[in-house]
């Protein structure tokens, strides 16, 4: 309005802005910075033997010592091996509880059927038993199939789960409008082909926040494959890692942060085409 009427901003209007636009830039910057600090920290402390991690001033630049982590690293626990099983359940579980707990939260958010509200209360009832009270009855079960020491027993408890069912019936209330599916029933289309054609490609970066919810689970995992897989030659990345916490101060925390550091690399992979995978889909929603 006051272009329409020849009225320009006042030049404290517009140096009051500004200083609000610099805060709010600086305070960006601050937590960006902070929040990017630990990463920078591991890479600086994989670079360093532990006397010089331990040494003061603390060192914040790079050193020398990478190339010999690694290869201490290598030489005390199969880095490789233990990945590609927590690669193995890490991407089997996400595909499962994808598949699983969609379908189910299309049941729930969109169908009637007898019992679904005291179905989704149990659900929710579930949602809050923590993992300590679950490990007990779950290994039990585990044991009487024969699956302790396998990745199986890694594989099935997790192939669904309450808080995907409730994150995507939440998400598909709002994102599923019921004119398409009544559309769809209209063309012909079962239950099976309004999930897949309908129901998928509109919840989209819904599933891509829960596969990296997921993923990132299982993969820092650590409790449940300390119990469930008991041969030592046959672990998780999680529990090969703290093999390297070493007896009477002997831990050599150069190795110990070049591990963890290369363990964390396919999260970040995971994260960044899971992130895109979000915004590019939200992207599109907003231009359609």
């Amino acid at each position: 309005m006051a272009s329409i009427h020849g009225l320009k901003p006042s030049r404290a209007g517009v140096r009051g802005s500004r200083r609000r636009s610099l805060a709010l830039h600086a305070s960006l910057i601050t937590g960006v910075l902070l929040s990017a600090f630990p990463f920078y920290w591991a890479v600086i402390m994989s670079t360093h033997t532990s006397s010089e991690i331990f040494s003061y001033p603390p060192k914040l630049l790079p050193g020398t010592h990478f190339p010999e982590n690694v290869r201490s690293l290598f030489d005390a626990v199969d880095f490789f091996g233990s990945m590609a099983n927590s690669l193995l359940v890490a991407t089997t579980v996400t595909f499962l509880v994808l598949l699983f707990d969609s379908l189910a939260a299309f049941v729930f958010a969109k169908f009637a059927f007898p019992g679904k509200r005291l179905l989704f209360a149990l659900l929710m009832l579930i949602f809050m038993v923590p993992m300590q009270l679950q490990a007990i009855p779950q290994f039990v079960i585990m044991a009487r199939l024969g699956w302790i020491g396998s990745m199986t027993a890694l594989i099935v408890p997790a192939a669904a789960n309450a808080f995907g069912i409730f994150w995507m019936r939440q998400y598909m209330k709002s994102a599923i409008h019921d004119e398409l599916l009544d559309a769809s029933r209209i063309d012909g289309a079962n239950f099976l082909r309004q999930y897949w054609h309908v129901a998928l490609p509109v919840v989209r970066p819904g599933l891509a926040f829960l596969a990296i919810f997921t993923f990132m689970g299982q993969w820092n995992d650590y409790a449940w494959p300390l119990i469930a897989l008991t041969d030592p030659d046959n672990v998780t990345l999680q529990v090969a890692l703290s093999q390297l916490n070493g007896t009477h101060g002997t831990t050599d925390y150069g190795m110990v942060m070049t591990g963890a550091l290369l363990a964390l690399v396919p999260l970040l992979v995971v994260f960044a085409i899971g992130a895109r995978q979000i915004i590019g889909d939200l992207g599109k929603g907003a231009i359609k």
